[in-house]
């Protein structure tokens, strides 16, 4: 059984295509599909015309409003709106969706600042804040309930349409935005950016409102921009993602024709020649697009094939018990640091407290890692250096997970602490594709693309400038930035990757 099919995940693609093959062959096979907001009729129409089912739940009506035109700052829009609601309104909680931590920050100031003018006679207003960087203990606020007398509005990104249910919200305030990260082939950029959300999306924020009763979702759009505007699903992430690991996934599994895989929704050709190409210059495959035995080594670990090659290399430099450690804080993504509003420069010194000596930023989530190792994975150490406690918990899981892959490819786990120029050779190794030289006024170029990058300002190198670095991703802000940088002998190309 599959749920939540609308969500589109690679993941969820990836096996439809899988399930649909073994179904020819598996006479006794069978498949649920399910989800609150399916487009029913396609997914039957991709698996022959299989039967749909439909379940009525209980539901309580949930009345619609929009807005009579296009609001120009829908963030303020939402303040003054989930105000006008508290002032107003019978009671109930308040569910605001907002893109981002940044936004839901300022909205929380400025919720605080207008609340103190409204005078005794109005109730309390909690506000609560949810989204994926904030600490657990301060996202498990949402979940207690409202005291007597006052209202709860919770602040949250898309994670609350569907990965939680929040009891007593009977009000939704939806601005019609999301933040969708997308990955151009041509340039290997992955781009976080605020898109207006799908039908389907608008659908799902709206039923929040009438879980435990009748509800009221406001929507700070105009009916004709539902109408016209958005699209019915969002666009599938194979669509918009590296389709390296999946290509490298699917030549382990045997497929070797990519180009007419049953996808329900092809990738863009360009992606998929793009993720060939590169598991080529990764050693992974050979001319004739087959698996090589690095390439089998590296199809066994569950991560982007950039990462796996760099486990797979530090059998040749003897330090895989420190980039497997690397691997797994890379990982986690960059929820490893909590940077409070009110203690943004105590966070940033204990960031900075890990990159003595300027070694980098991979040799920096390293030195986190054995730090929170070495006092025995301390909670207490975690709070006292603005470290994620749950985000470190995740990288043990998976560094243990990745130890025991190590014995499955017959790599011996060996340790070489003290051989930073090893350490940094395997991560090269993986990562020499993401290349960049210095040009001038911390300006770099990509070594094989006519590309121009900063290192992020949150990394350790951001006041060194480095002559060459690698860099473990590029992404689009408010310009192009390359996150978690090390720097690197130009002449180490030579000996690790002389065929790119």
């Amino acid at each position: 059984m599959v749920d939540e099919a609308h969500e589109r995940t690679l993941s969820t693609d990836i096996l439809f295509g899988l399930v649909k093959d073994i179904a020819l062959f598996r006479s006794d096979f069978k498949l649920l599909i399910s989800s609150a907001t399916l487009d029913a009729k396609k997914f039957s129409e991709y698996f022959d015309f299989a039967p749909i089912f439909h379940f009525p739940g209980r539901r309580y009506p949930v009345d619609v409003v929009y807005t009579k035109e296009p609001q120009a700052d829908y963030l303020d829009a939402a303040i003054v709106t989930a105000l006008q609601i508290h002032v107003t309104e019978a009671p109930g909680d308040i569910l605001v969706f907002l893109t981002g931590q940044e936004e839901i920050e300022m909205a929380a100031e400025v919720l605080k600042h207008r609340t103190r003018g409204l005078g005794t006679k109005i109730g309390e207003l909690v506000i609560c804040p949810i989204y994926a960087n904030l600490p657990t203990e301060l996202q498990a606020k949402v979940f207690e309930p409202t005291p007597l007398g006052a209202r709860k509005v919770v602040l949250a990104t898309n994670i609350a349409e569907t990965s939680l249910t929040i009891d007593g919200i009977k009000y939704v305030i939806d601005p019609g935005f999301c933040k969708t990260k997308s990955y151009n082939p041509r340039t290997g950029m992955e781009s976080l950016q605020v898109t207006p959300i799908s039908k389907a999306s608008a659908r799902q924020r709206a039923g929040r409102s009438g879980r435990t009763g009748p509800g009221k979702c406001f929507r700070l759009y105009t009916a004709f921009n539902h109408q016209h505007d958005l699209n019915d699903n969002t666009i599938p992430e194979i669509q918009r993602t590296n389709l390296a690991n999946v290509v490298l996934m699917l030549k382990s599994l045997g497929i070797h024709d990519l180009l007419h895989f049953d996808f329900m929704d092809s990738p863009p050709t360009e992606a998929l020649i793009n993720a060939l190409e590169l598991l080529f210059a990764l050693a992974a495959l050979n001319k004739y697009g087959e698996l090589t035995k690095v390439g089998r080594r590296m199809a066994e670990f569950p991560l982007d094939p950039m990462l796996s090659k760099m486990i797979v290399a530090s059998d040749k430099y003897k330090c895989s018990d420190e980039v497997i450690s690397i691997a797994a804080m890379l990982s986690v993504g960059n929820s490893i640091f909590h940077r409070p509003k009110e203690k943004q420069v105590h966070a940033d010194n204990a960031q900075l407290n890990f990159q003595t000596g300027n070694v980098g930023d991979h040799i920096a989530l390293l030195n986190i890692y054995n730090t929170w190792k070495e006092v025995n994975y301390s909670t207490q150490w975690c709070y006292e250096n603005f470290v994620q406690v749950r985000s470190m918990k995740r990288a043990r899981d998976i560094r243990d997970q990745l130890e025991r892959l190590l014995e499955r490819v017959e790599i011996e786990i060996t340790s070489n602490p003290a051989d930073l120029v090893s350490i940094k050779k395997a991560i090269a190794s993986g990562f020499f594709p993401r290349v960049a030289r210095l040009l001038k006024n911390a300006c770099y170029r990509r070594i094989k693309h006519p590309q121009t990058a900063y290192l992020h300002p949150s990394s350790g190198l951001a006041q060194v400038s480095p002559k060459c670095v690698l860099y473990h991703e590029m992404v689009l802000t408010a310009k192009e930035y390359m996150r978690n940088v090390t720097e690197i002998e130009p002449k180490w190309l030579a000996e690790i990757a002389p065929h790119y």
